[in-house]
């Protein structure tokens, strides 16, 4: 691995933990955002989705978005093509 190569990984693992979750999003509310997103099939794309999420977790529809956001930037989700989040971590992690 090449000095640049290293510096590149480094940078994006200080990136990665500098990230906080939203303002009024406990640990336990990620717990149950990550559940609640498990039973529903790993993605949120519409409201089909959101709406479960919500009312499972009890977060208000703006911090479950910033908690999505907050798990891609934390590499714990992946961005989908179609404008929706993949949680990928837990029973969501892929085989």
């Amino acid at each position: 691995m090449t000095f640049r190569t290293f510096a590149m990984m480094a940078g994006v693992g200080l990136l990665t933990a500098c990230a906080m979750p939203p303002d009024g999003v406990s640990q336990e509310d990620l717990v149950a955002f990550d559940e609640a997103v498990a039973s529903i099939g790993c993605d949120l794309v519409g409201e089909s989705d959101y709406l479960p999420v919500e009312l499972q977790t009890g977060l208000s529809r703006e911090q479950v978005v910033q908690t999505a956001a907050f798990r891609v930037a934390t590499e714990q989700a992946i961005e989908l093509e179609n404008g929706g989040v993949r949680l990928i971590t837990g029973s969501c992690a892929p085989e």
